[in-house]
């Protein structure tokens, strides 16, 4: 069950009624499925989710830009299948783009099959020497006649091999560094895409690289406008990071949830664990820690379906607290567990090893750090503030 009366300020009736139909459906059909034992199963039962996901009308919320449910899908998918989360993140990372800058034609086209989960999505911005820094972008996209040809290499991209379009950003203008960049939908099957090899996880998540080598795409598969991909990639992030935050609160309550049943019926020196002070303590830490979290992931929802047209620090503070606070609820709740805990074949070992990867995709809580302390700089200057005392 998804608990929602905590943060019941920040729902609608129609949140309310649909957490605990997402979890009982998620219980039923995708927590008894065990982890695909290796990379190339993986790849097979993500396909399989992405088309579980289309017919029960899971993707609609991305369409409809309705965060709140996008928050509340990821928190249930967290909790019960990293891979399913990872699915279906990666479906609204890929496909977000063409809802903010899409052509009708590309959203009629490309976007009605992603929704239906009749096409996998992915998010392709990450290179081997552009993370954190997008400006640093090196893919090149050179107009030719009435297309561009995309010339690169990205890594570190999930779906790669077995999506069937990617949105890439690439450089149209050198010289212009992040005004230079632009965005563009590459089907799979476009001519000079290859894909250049997996990268493995601990986790079960198809990740690899990609390979554009004189990669041909028509000028009608660009979003936005030419210079306005490194605006559109910070728009994606903004509208999503707070799902981040979400799918976060999902593995910290599943390993909250196995530590307490530990907890309380595990016996040691005579008594049950959840009666040891020590033990007390770190479970009170976890509770706080995610009522916490999901406030500030909850918060930065509200504020983008009420009409605020950027979140950018409320998304920082939810996907910077919730991940870093998801990390320490699993790492106690391993340790709650002791050797039980770090067994492959228990829950929070799986969590353990799922929870780390949040902390770094769709920007490091470092970065996150410095967007919330930039803004606040940016605030104060636009208040006509100077500092010092009052």
């Amino acid at each position: 069950m998804l608990e929602t009366r905590t943060i019941r300020a920040f729902l609608d009736d129609v949140h309310g009624e649909l957490a605990p139909r997402l979890a009982e459906l998620a219980d039923r059909e995708l927590a008894p499925t065990p982890d695909p034992p290796d990379d190339a199963a993986a790849r097979l039962r993500a396909r399989e989710i992405l088309a579980w996901f289309g017919r029960n009308d899971w993707f609609a919320a991305i369409a409809a830009e309705d965060l709140r449910t996008l928050c509340l899908m990821r928190e249930v998918l967290g909790a019960r299948s990293p891979l399913a989360d990872a699915v279906f993140a990666l479906q609204a990372l890929g496909s977000t783009p063409i809802v903010i800058a899409g052509s009708e034609e590309l959203r009629r086209t490309w976007l009605a099959k992603a929704v239906a989960g009749d096409a996998m999505a992915a998010f392709a911005m990450t290179e081997p020497e552009a993370g954190s820094d997008v400006a640093a972008i090196g893919t090149v996209a050179r107009r030719d006649g009435d297309g561009y040809v995309l010339q690169g290499r990205k890594t570190l991209i999930s779906n790669a091999g077995i999506a069937d379009f990617y949105t890439v950003f690439a450089s149209t203008d050198a010289g212009a560094g992040r005004n230079g960049i632009s965005c563009f939908l590459v089907p799979a099957d476009a001519p000079g895409l290859r894909f250049a090899g997996a990268q493995v996880l601990s986790a079960p998540h198809p990740l690899g690289e990609l390979a554009f080598e004189d990669c041909r795409v028509p000028a009608a598969n660009r979003l936005g406008a030419e210079g306005e991909g490194f605006a559109l990639g910070l728009a994606t992030l903004d509208r999503l990071r707070a799902t981040v935050g979400a799918a976060a609160c999902g593995l910290a309550r599943r390993a909250l949830d196995e530590a307490l049943a530990h907890a309380t019926a595990r016996r040691q020196f005579g008594k049950p664990l959840a009666e040891h002070q020590l033990v007390q303590e770190k479970l009170a830490r976890m509770a706080t820690d995610l009522a916490a979290a999901r406030l500030l992931v909850y918060r930065a929802a509200w504020e983008r379906d009420g009409g605020k047209d950027r979140v950018t620090t409320e998304a920082a503070m939810a996907k910077a607290f919730a991940t870093e606070a998801a990390q320490r609820i699993v790492d106690d709740a391993v340790q709650i567990l002791g050797g039980r805990g770090v067994l492959a074949d228990h829950p929070v070992d799986r969590l353990y090893r799922a929870v780390r990867a949040l902390r770094i995709y769709e920007g490091t809580t470092e970065i996150q750090h410095l967007v919330i302390a930039g803004q606040l700089v940016k605030e104060l200057a636009a208040a006509g503030g100077g500092g010092g005392r009052p």
